[in-house]
C-alpha cells in the first residue's frame, strides 16, 4: 500500500470529532492492507512504530526536510525499512549514515507525508486515531467481537500483532490469546475519588491499601528467569537487580506479579519519589536500594487468575510473598477505612486505594473497581511550553504551560491536550536547571519569552481545586497549581484528561 493512503485516512480520521466516522476510516483502510502491513500501519496510525523511537529529533527533521516530492512513490513498507535503518544505526560515526537515510527518505516524501513522517518520528502524530478507536476499527475491519479484540490487546500488549490476528485469524484463534508468563500486560488502572467513604460507596467491600509513592512494576518469573516492566511495558529488569533476587526467592516456580518499588530510608519511610525514579535512568547508579511491594498476582504455576475475584487472588498472594504485601485491609466501613488512610499518610504515603473485593483484574482498563484517594488532589499532566523567567531564575526556563488530554477532542484536536493553567511554584534549583536544559532540546518554537516544546513531558500537579475560566478552551483553570514532580514513567497519553479536570467543578 503508498504511504499516502495511509496519510490520508490519518488527516479524515483527524479533521472528524465523530467516532464512528473514524473507526469507518480506520476499518476502511485496514480492509485494504496486506497482511505483513497490518502490524506495521497500525504502528504509524498510534505514532508508536514497532521500532519505538528511532532517537530523531527535531533538530535532525529539520536538518532533513529537503523539498518535498510531487508524486506519491513511498510505501508503507519503505517508512517500515527506513525506520528500521535508523534503528540499526548507531555508534561512532553514524550520525552522517542516519542523516543520510532520514534525508533520503524525506527526499521521497510528498508534503503531506513529510508531516506524518515527522509526527511519527517524535511520537506526537494527532490523528484521533486513540488505541481505543483502533480497536474498535479492528474489530469492524475483522468482524471479530470488540471485546474480543480489546482483550487480546490488553494481554498481548500488542496492539498491532491482535489487528494481523483478527483480520487473518479466527475468532477461536483470536479468543486463545492468554497471559504468557514473561509477556508483559497493560496494568489495571484506578479511578480519583474525594474522600475514602466516596471511594468505598462506589466499590462496596473493599482491601484498602496503601498508596505508595513509588513506581510501576510487573514482574514475571519463569522458573529462574525473571523480567521487570514498566507501567508503560518497558523492561528494566538489568536496572533492579535486588527485586530479581528477591522474586527468585520466592516459593514457586511460575508467577506474574503487579506492584511498586520504592526506595525506603534508615527509618523504613519511603524516600523522595526521584530517588526511585533515578534507578530508571540509562545512567542509574545503584546507591539508592529499591524494596518491592505487591498488590496483585496475575498467574501463578500454569494458573490464570486474571478471572478471579480480588479476595482469591490476595490469598494467593498472602501465600507465595506475605513479607511483600503492600499493607492493607479488607473492610465495608467507612471508619475502618479511614482509619487504615490516615495510618499510610502518617508512614509517608500518598494515600490508599480502594479495591472492591469481588473485582476481576481488567488488564488495561481504568473503572470503579479500583479508586485512588490522596488527600490533596493531584494531576498528571503535559508541559506545553515554558517561560523564561526572571529576577534569581534569569536564563532559567521557569513558568510551564499545562495541558490536560483531550481524547475525544471535545475542547480542540482529538487526541491532544487543552492548555489548564500555569505554574513556576514547587520548581527547586535543580529542577530549573534540568527543565531548562531538557525543554531546549525538546524546542518546537520560540517567543523572546516562551519556548514551546514536543508534549512529551509528564508532570505531576497538585492542585486546590479548578474555577471556571474563559481564558482556556477547556473553559477552566487550575486553582493554587504547583509541581510534586515529573513523571518520567508515564507517557503523555497517561496523562489526566480535560473531563476529569472539569468534573471537580461539580458540587
Amino acid at each position: 500500500m503508498l504511504l499516502l493512503e495511509l496519510v490520508e485516512t490519518s488527516e479524515a480520521v483527524a479533521s472528524t470529532r465523530s467516532r464512528l466516522a473514524k473507526v469507518a476510516a480506520l476499518a476502511g483502510l485496514l480492509r485494504r492492507l496486506e497482511p505483513e502491513e497490518i502490524p506495521t500501519a497500525v504502528g504509524l496510525l498510534s505514532a508508536r512504530p514497532r521500532q519505538g523511537r528511532v532517537g530523531v529529533g527535531w533538530a535532525a527533521i529539520a536538518a532533513a526536510k529537503p523539498s518535498p516530492a510531487t508524486k506519491a512513490r513511498l510505501t508503507v513498507a519503505d517508512l517500515d525499512a527506513a525506520l528500521d535503518r535508523l534503528l540499526a544505526t548507531a555508534g561512532t560515526g553514524s550520525g552522517a549514515e542516519r542523516a543520510a537515510t532520514l534525508g533520503n527518505l524525506m527526499a521521497a516524501a510528498t508534503a503531506s507525508e513529510q508531516s506524518f513522517i515527522a509526527g511519527v518520528l517524535l511520537g506526537e502524530l494527532r490523528t484521533g486515531a486513540l488505541e481505543g478507536v483502533l480497536t474498535d476499527a479492528i474489530a469492524r475491519a475483522s468482524g471479530q467481537p470488540v471485546e474480543a479484540v480489546r482483550r487480546a490487546a490488553m494481554l498481548s500488549g500488542d496492539l498491532g500483532g491482535t489487528a494481523l490476528l483478527a483480520l487473518t485469524g479466527t475468532e477461536t484463534e483470536l479468543d486463545a490469546v492468554g497471559l504468557r508468563v514473561g509477556r508483559p500486560v497493560q496494568p489495571m488502572l484506578a479511578a480519583t475519588a474525594a474522600s475514602v467513604g466516596a471511594a468505598l460507596e462506589a466499590t462496596g467491600e473493599a482491601s484498602v491499601e496503601y498508596k505508595l509513592d513509588g513506581a510501576r512494576i510487573q514482574v514475571h518469573r519463569a522458573a529462574d528467569e525473571v523480567s521487570i516492566f514498566t507501567r508503560n511495558l518497558a523492561d528494566v529488569t538489568h536496572r533492579l537487580p535486588e527485586v530479581v533476587e528477591v522474586v527468585r526467592g520466592l516459593p514457586l516456580r511460575d508467577v506474574i506479579l503487579d506492584g511498586e518499588t520504592l526506595a525506603l530510608d534508615e527509618e523504613g519511610g519511603p524516600r523522595p519519589f526521584q530517588e526511585t525514579m533515578s534507578r530508571f535512568g540509562a545512567d542509574a547508579v545503584r546507591e539508592t536500594l529499591l524494596h518491592p511491594w505487591f498488590f496483585d498476582v496475575l498467574h501463578i504455576d500454569g494458573r490464570d487468575l486474571l478471572d478471579e475475584p480480588l479476595s482469591t487472588r490476595l490469598e494467593v498472594l498472602e501465600k507465595v510473598a506475605p513479607g511483600h504485601r503492600i499493607p492493607g485491609q479488607v473492610t465495608a466501613d467507612p471508619a475502618v477505612a479511614e482509619r487504615i488512610s490516615r495510618e499510610a499518610l502518617a508512614a509517608g504515603h500518598e494515600g490508599v486505594v480502594v479495591k472492591a473485593i469481588g473485582s476481576a483484574y481488567a488488564a488495561g482498563r481504568r473503572g470503579s473497581n479500583w479508586v485512588k484517594v490522596k488527600p490533596v488532589h493531584t494531576y498528571d499532566l503535559v508541559v506545553l511550553a515554558c517561560e523564561w523567567g526572571s529576577g534569581r531564575r534569569t536564563g532559567l526556563l521557569s513558568n510551564l504551560h499545562l495541558g490536560a488530554l483531550d481524547p475525544a477532542g471535545e475542547f480542540g484536536e482529538a487526541g491532544g491536550y487543552v492548555m489548564v493553567g500555569k505554574t513556576f511554584k514547587g520548581l527547586t534549583d535543580e529542577l530549573l536547571r534540568w527543565q531548562t536544559e531538557r525543554f531546549q532540546e525538546l524546542e518546537v518554537r520560540r517567543t523572546a519569552g516562551t519556548v514551546w516544546v514536543e508534549p512529551v513531558t509528564v508532570v505531576e500537579i497538585a492542585i486546590d481545586g479548578v474555577q471556571q475560566s474563559p481564558r482556556y478552551p477547556g473553559g477552566i483553570a487550575l486553582r493554587f497549581a504547583r509541581v510534586k514532580r515529573y513523571r518520567e514513567d508515564k507517557a503523555p497519553a497517561d496523562a489526566d484528561t480535560i473531563q476529569t479536570l472539569r468534573s471537580l467543578l461539580r458540587p
